[in-house]
């Protein structure tokens, strides 16, 4: 008897996060497809261990704007990944479609900054330097380059092009419109 109870508990508890993964094509709550890249729409977000309010808070993510990708839903609630690979759930109500990306956050060490060049060409002008783990927000993403804005406080906005390969937050080769 206990041994049912216990296949029961593990079943009860792990269908959730075994059905979302596993859900035909990846549309098992939004019809979008699954991974796919979006944004925290907050400075607080809290990453739980479950698809409820019920399960532990593992972690709590307090940058609005970072990049995240989704890599199951369920119900009203997305399985996410951060750019160190940590992941847990979170309501969708706390996650924007706006595409936003990190500049190269794998970067160890003394990196040279990333140029922000103003047009989609190596040798086209550097309108600004950027630091590994800036946010970014995406325009757009042709396959090679992203066309980024970066706003800065008591400043004018930088708006230019960075190679897509040296951020976080869209596919190799994908486009953005």
């Amino acid at each position: 008897m206990r041994r049912i109870l216990l296949l029961l508990a593990l079943t009860v508890f792990s269908v959730p996060q075994a059905f979302a993964q596993q859900a035909p094509g990846g549309r098992l709550g939004t019809g979008l497809p699954v991974p796919r890249y979006v944004s925290l729409k907050t400075d607080r977000v809290n990453l739980r261990e479950g698809p409820s309010k019920d399960h532990r808070t593992a972690w709590v993510f307090q940058r609005a704007g970072l990049p995240v990708e989704i890599v199951a839903e369920y119900e009203t609630w997305r399985r996410i990944r951060d750019s160190e690979g940590t992941e847990g759930w979170v309501l969708h109500s706390l996650l924007s479609g706006r595409r936003t990306a990190l500049v190269m956050p794998w970067a160890k060490g003394d990196v040279p900054p990333i140029p922000v060049l103003n047009s989609p060409t190596d040798k086209s002008a550097v309108v600004a330097q950027l630091q590994p783990g800036v946010i970014t927000s995406i325009r757009s993403c042709d396959g090679t380059w992203c066309r980024v804005v970066i706003v800065l406080e008591r400043a004018r906005d930088v708006d230019g092009y960075v190679h897509q390969d040296k951020l976080w937050g869209v596919y190799p080769n994908e486009k953005v419109e």
